[in-house]
């Protein structure tokens, strides 16, 4: 059995590939790959596993993202509004930076019009776990510690935005 290791250059040429429809899908195309695999996992492992899962998944795309679309360099201020275009150019979403101690290393972000929950019916938990692990692993990366990262408010919680606390791992 191959194990494999996700790489950037995994995403491949997205302009050779799709010369006519371009890099662009809808977030219900979007939406219909995360949910059924979120079904399909949950059936074979479980809720918490599969929780596990989309966090590491999550994480190793922040990771991937902020390396190779980031500017690494920028001073916390400058990198968050970098952060904050490049999701809204990808169609991401609207970051915020709501809370920032850079002593402490504790942020509080939201994330509005999120493309994993935002219309969502409200079921009373939060869902974006891949977000969690996404912003992890920008924040690990840009800082080169380990953060932990928690959604406490979630479209599907009935909160009109995602809000995540960020801290350094304990």
């Amino acid at each position: 059995m191959q194990n494999y290791k996700f790489t950037w250059s995994d995403l491949g040429d997205i302009g050779e590939g799709r010369p006519n429809l371009g890099p662009k899908t809808t977030v219900a195309v979007y939406r219909l790959m995360q949910f059924t695999m979120r079904a399909s996992l949950e059936k074979n492992y479980g809720l918490d596993k599969t929780q596990e899962l989309f966090v590491e998944a999550g994480r190793l795309a922040g990771t991937e993202f902020c390396k190779n679309v980031l500017d690494i360099k920028l001073p916390l201020k400058e990198f968050i509004a970098d952060l904050h275009d490049k999701l809204v150019e990808l169609s991401v979403g609207v970051l915020k930076m709501e809370y920032s101690d850079t002593e402490k290393m504790s942020f509080v972000m939201t994330v509005s019009e999120d493309l994993d929950c935002s219309g969502l019916p409200i079921k009373g938990n939060t869902v974006c776990d891949y977000d969690e692990g996404f912003i992890e692993g920008i924040f690990n990366v840009y800082t080169g510690k380990q953060f932990s990262v928690k959604e406490v408010d979630c479209w599907s919680t009935g909160d009109r935005t995602c809000r995540f606390i960020i801290d350094l791992k304990k």
